[in-house]
């Protein structure tokens, strides 16, 4: 009788691990689908293209830079990107992904280090992040966007 449960419990995970963990290729394929996404990023501000740069993000994402309000849509997203490249100089970049995890089917989290460049493809800046990555009909796009500055002064 003991020989039959040790047998039993033997086909149960031979059983289980003949079915792969649905969660795992639902991570590989957020995994591929963020460094596609990061690949084209910043050649949105090399190029001076914010359709690039808003078709990262879903349309009810939120971007929350350091000391200003949070930018809600496509209209914070655009109002983002020209902040951006207008005003701060942002002509190029790097994403250096230190970690990608979850296990539900809609949503991943990004967590890396950032690099921006300006004009002369100079180092002006660079920091941390977290983006929350949504499934959308359209693929994965960055629905919560956070991230701040390792060159920042903290005010007293």
């Amino acid at each position: 009788m003991k020989l039959n449960n040790v047998l039993w419990m033997v086909l149960a995970i031979l059983a289980n691990s003949c079915h792969p963990d649905p969660s795992k290729d639902i991570l590989d394929e957020a995994k591929k689908e963020i460094i596609l996404s990061n690949g084209l990023y910043f050649q949105s501000f090399v190029k001076n293209d914010s359709s690039i740069f808003l078709n990262r993000y879903a349309k009810d994402c939120r971007i929350m830079a350091p000391d200003m309000p949070p930018l809600d849509g496509t209209k914070g997203a655009l109002s983002f990107f020209r902040l951006a490249y207008d005003k701060i100089g942002l002509r190029n970049g790097k994403f250096i992904i230190t970690q990608i995890y979850g296990n539900g089917p809609d949503f991943v989290t990004e967590e890396g280090i950032w690099q921006s460049f300006d004009a002369g493809n100079a180092l002006f800046d660079n920091g941390k992040y977290l983006v929350l990555w949504k499934k959308t009909p359209e693929g994965w796009k960055m629905f919560r966007d956070s991230f701040s500055s390792d060159r920042r002064k903290p005010n007293p």
